[in-house]
């Protein structure tokens, strides 16, 4: 088990494995020492965590949902490094989409679920470049996703 896999149990975190794509693109792609990953969308336990933030969401709601998208991007960066998640030197980047209202502007508390749960798993390797951003609509009807830049060795 790696260093990030047991910081992850001591957090009761396991990543679940790594899910295949809904449509015709790859969930990541490895370019020199860096790995873009593919949106992630906000699930647990199998199902989707659905709902508008400014409508039938909290922050607090949407701030956990995010958490679950960073647990996606973690699981699919352990594929893309063989299953050594102790490749990985840094987050470099998140984008994050908040399915919200359009009087809704709390996108980055929402966005900081993802934020603040990798620096809580990976330290200061963790911190990293963002953007969160509403959106009118995402895929299922999802509340978050996220996509991420990792840089690896």
């Amino acid at each position: 088990m790696s260093q990030i896999e047991t910081r992850l149990a001591a957090l009761g975190v396991t990543l679940p494995n790594a899910p295949a794509p809904a449509a015709n693109y790859v969930p990541w792609v490895v370019v020199g020492n860096l790995v873009f990953v593919s949106g992630q969308i906000s699930a647990k336990d199998g199902a989707f965590i659905t709902g508008k933030l400014g409508q039938t969401l909290s922050v607090d709601e949407g701030a956990a949902a995010a958490r679950t998208c960073a647990i996606g991007l973690l699981a699919q960066l352990k594929a893309a490094c063989g299953g050594d998640l102790d490749r990985l030197k840094q987050v470099v980047k998140l984008t994050g989409f908040v399915n919200s209202t359009p009087d809704f502007g709390d996108q980055p508390k929402v966005v900081n679920g993802a934020s603040d749960f990798l620096v809580e798993v990976l330290g200061e390797a963790g911190r990293h470049t963002r953007s969160a951003v509403s959106a009118a609509s995402l895929p299922f009807g999802v509340a978050v996703e996220i996509e991420g830049i990792f840089q690896i060795d």
